[in-house]
Parts: C-alpha cells; sequence; structure tokens
C-alpha cells in the first residue's frame, strides 16, 4: 500500500447503513472532505427525510449516491459546483427539484427512478441544467404517460438519453450511460483500490503456496512410483533365478558315467 497520509489519497467514501447507524452519520467530522470525489450513503436512514450531514466543505465531490434513504426532499443539498452524478433512485421525492438547478450548475446525470413523480411539470425545474444529459425515471408514475418520451425531450432538449435510451430509442453505451465522475488528476490510485490490491496479492501469495505444494506432491509420487517399479523388477529377476536352478518337470535326468561305473562294481 502506498504510504502517503489517509487525507491525501481517500478519493471515494463508501458508507453503508448498519444496524445500529440507521442514520447519516456526521460526514463533515468523519471525512476529509475536500478530498472526497465519490461519496456512497445508500441505505442509510435520514431520520426526517432530508438530506443530512452533506455540507459545502465537499467541494470537490463529484459523484453523490443516496439511494434509498427514505428521502422527501432535495431542499437542503448543497452548492456543489464540480457534482456530476447524482444518484437519487428508491426515495419519496414527489418536487422541488429546483434546488438543483440552483446549486449543481454542472450536474450531467440524474437518477429519479422510484420517486413519487407524477406529472411532466413537475420536472420542468431541470430545464435549468445546461448540462444535463442523462435522465432516469424508471418507475415513477409519469412514464405512465402516453407521450411521455416525447414531452420529456421536447421539455429538456439539452437530454441525450431518457431512461437509458436517446430519442431514436438506441441505447447508450457503456462510455455514455455513466457518468466521468471522477476525472484522473495525477492520483495513481485511491485508497480503496490500494487495499483491495493488497488483498489481492496475498490470496494470489496463498495460490502460489498451494500450487507449490501440488508441484513437490507431484515429483514425490513419481519418485515413490519408480521405486516401487524397480522393486517390482527384482522380485520378478528373483523368481527367474529360482526356475532356472530347478529341474523342469517332464524332464529326465541324465546319467552321469560315474554312477554307471558304481553299478559295475556292486
Amino acid at each position: 500500500a502506498s504510504s502517503r497520509p489517509l487525507h491525501t489519497r481517500l478519493r471515494t467514501a463508501p458508507v453503508r447503513a448498519a444496524d445500529h447507524v440507521p442514520i447519516f452519520p456526521d460526514l463533515t467530522f468523519t471525512f476529509p472532505s475536500p478530498q472526497v470525489q465519490e461519496l456512497v450513503l445508500d441505505n442509510c436512514r435520514s431520520s426526517e427525510g432530508k438530506i443530512e450531514g452533506i455540507t459545502e466543505e465537499f467541494s470537490n465531490l463529484e459523484l453523490l449516491s443516496l439511494i434509498n434513504v427514505g428521502l422527501t426532499s432535495v431542499a437542503d443539498i448543497p452548492k456543489l459546483d464540480k457534482l456530476k452524478k447524482l444518484e437519487l433512485s428508491d426515495n419519496r421525492i414527489s418536487g422541488g427539484l429546483e434546488v438543483l438547478a440552483e446549486r449543481l450548475v454542472n450536474l450531467t446525470h440524474l437518477n429519479l427512478s422510484g420517486n413519487k413523480f407524477k406529472d411532466i411539470s413537475t420536472l420542468e425545474p431541470l430545464k435549468k441544467l445546461p448540462q444535463l444529459k442523462s435522465l432516469d425515471l424508471f418507475n415513477c408514475e409519469v412514464t405512465n404517460l402516453g407521450d411521455y418520451r416525447d414531452s420529456i425531450f421536447t421539455l429538456l432538449p439539452q437530454l441525450t438519453y431518457l431512461d437509458g435510451y436517446d430519442a431514436d430509442d438506441c441505447e447508450a453505451s457503456d462510455s455514455d450511460g455513466e457518468a466521468d465522475a471522477v476525472d484522473d488528476e495525477g492520483e495513481s490510485e485511491e485508497f480503496w483500490e490500494e487495499e483491495e490490491d493488497d488483498d489481492e496479492d496475498v490470496v494470489a501469495e496463498e495460490d502460489d503456496d498451494d500450487s507449490g505444494d501440488d508441484e513437490e506432491g507431484g515429483v514425490n509420487g513419481e519418485v515413490d512410483s519408480e521405486e516401487d517399479d524397480e522393486d517390482d523388477d527384482e522380485e520378478d529377476d528373483e523368481e527367474d533365478d529360482d526356475e532356472d536352478s530347478s529341474p523342469v518337470k517332464g524332464q529326465k535326468r541324465k546319467r552321469d558315467p560315474e554312477d554307471e561305473d558304481d553299478e559295475d562294481d556292486e
């Protein structure tokens, strides 16, 4: 892992919900806010249905994810000039989008899927987001309107993709569908990526040790097999010698001349 201090390496801060921490943590004290460029608070519960703990100190934030946190309003979102992607799916927001146009002037991707938007008119404030190119409204009631797609593209001419498809029903490519939320500014690795790399190195070393044991076992197995073969050959040779030294069944033994002389003397 890098020896750089944590506050200079932390660029992505995923915060997951825990049973004992059901609401937003006090992020301004937990993290060195200006260093964070991606902040994920999915499934952390908002106690009053509003955004808490996120301030303008997150001045370099480019991605903010607040999926399924129980939001009913975005009125308390701070001014974040560098924010490009905002994930607000699976909440209970039904309006009040004017604040996004006022405080997130460089927003390019907005996900409002699974919220309570019913009318096209509630989306009109998004006209003031000139950089907005991708909008998601899956599972919102507004998508049930007969002229939904045409109406949205007419209302928001700056849009390239609505629910993952352009005006000609061509699907967004991976590069277009996802925000380029974090640009490379000379930082070679993020803190969390370094931790994952360390874990992968440990696993790789363990795999190498296992493979080494397998190879050693294979060599020993081959040596043992060769020794067994040699033992078998020696046993075969001994049996052959025994057979050569014993008389062959059915074959008469020749009489020696000395035996015949002995019989004559008798």
